[in-house]
């Protein structure tokens, strides 16, 4: 089995603190799901497919990669049914506790998200981009690479949320692409560029508005949750050019656990979330991208088909992340 994200929450003396949810809470359960998704965010869907399947439904809730290590430490105990991962390195990391999906379930989604050994599939998409402070300056000065912001232009003024896991994903996902060696070279520069650090996405960007910085890497759905409490913020997405590490498409996906008693319901659950309601849920709601066609995104974002990131698996991301935390802190982005 594979264990990396085991020894990883291990060694950071991560606590599991699990929280349940849901009518059918505990032994009573038709169905249980891990949900690495936040409450906040997809509770009302989960909520949904409860009420229109009959089924009672218990869902707990957890970061994604603590999830993951969760469900390798059970083993073949795990109560769980159904992993609904916030990305796909978590699903990536545990890939070998899985079974294969149905083809028709798989072929809703675009070949490049989901497991290409088909063991889970991608529900929803997020962009990596570089946001921008509007009242500074226009997109087109805004630069294509993420490697051109080690210039001397933006000394101090770019920000990172190193502490983030989709940060962390697109860091391993440049060092899959491009290499250990340039994307340590690349981290290097930018600190010595007097890069600005930050806890979150969310911090990134308000401090994007608020003047702090000009630029930040971030993924794309953050600008609009702020910009719902606030129109006015003085920010924006700029999408890198295409193959970019910064172009990194990363996917919310599901998986079925192998030792699930319930797996027509786990399907039935499976088939909900790449159904066009839920689709145009995620575009509506969380303002990510819906990945199954004829469903409608934001209109303020670029198509899908042309947000072209690095050519890496993304199952594969998991499997970097200790590595890649590693390497955060020898560069010194960690403290």
């Amino acid at each position: 089995m594979s264990r990396p994200l085991v020894l990883l929450v291990l060694l950071l003396g991560a606590a599991l603190g699990l929280t349940a949810c849901g009518s059918g809470a505990g032994s009573d359960a038709d169905l249980t799901i891990y949900s690495g998704r936040n409450e906040e965010l997809v509770g009302s869907l989960i909520e949904r497919f409860e009420r229109e399947s009959g089924l009672r439904v218990d869902v707990r809730y957890g970061d994604s990669a603590e999830l993951a290590a969760t469900i390798a430490e059970e083993g073949d105990n795990s109560p769980a049914d159904v992993f609904f991962s916030q990305d796909a390195g978590a699903l990536g990391a545990i890939e070998d506790t899985l079974t294969p999906l149905p083809e028709p379930l798989l072929a809703a989604v675009p070949e490049r998200f989901r497991d290409p050994r088909d063991r889970w599939t991608g529900v929803s998409g997020r962009a990596r981009v570089i946001a921008y402070n509007t009242d500074r300056f226009e997109e087109r000065e805004v630069p294509d690479s993420v490697f051109d912001l080690t210039d001397e232009r933006w000394r101090g003024k770019v920000g990172l949320p190193p502490p983030n896991a989709s940060f962390q994903a697109f860091v391993s996902a440049m060092r899959l692409d491009v290499g250990d060696e340039r994307t340590r070279a690349w981290l290097e520069a930018m600190k010595a560029n007097d890069v600005q650090t930050y806890d979150n996405n969310i911090q990134t960007v308000e401090a994007i508005g608020a003047g702090e910085i000009e630029l930040g890497l971030v993924n794309h759905y953050y600008l609009y949750e702020l910009k719902r409490e606030d129109p006015g913020l003085a920010a924006a997405n700029h999408f890198p050019a295409s193959g970019d590490p910064g172009s990194l498409v990363n996917v919310a996906g599901v998986g079925i656990l192998k030792t699930s008693e319930s797996e027509e319901d786990a399907l039935r659950f499976a088939r909900f979330l790449v159904a066009k309601r839920s689709q145009q849920f995620f575009a509506d709601e969380t303002s990510e991208y819906p990945l199954v066609e004829g469903v409608q995104r934001r209109g303020e974002l670029p198509p899908l088909d042309a947000v072209i990131g690095p050519q890496v698996e993304l199952g594969r991301l998991g499997e970097q992340l200790r590595s890649t935390l590693k390497l955060l802190d020898e560069v010194g982005l960690t403290t």
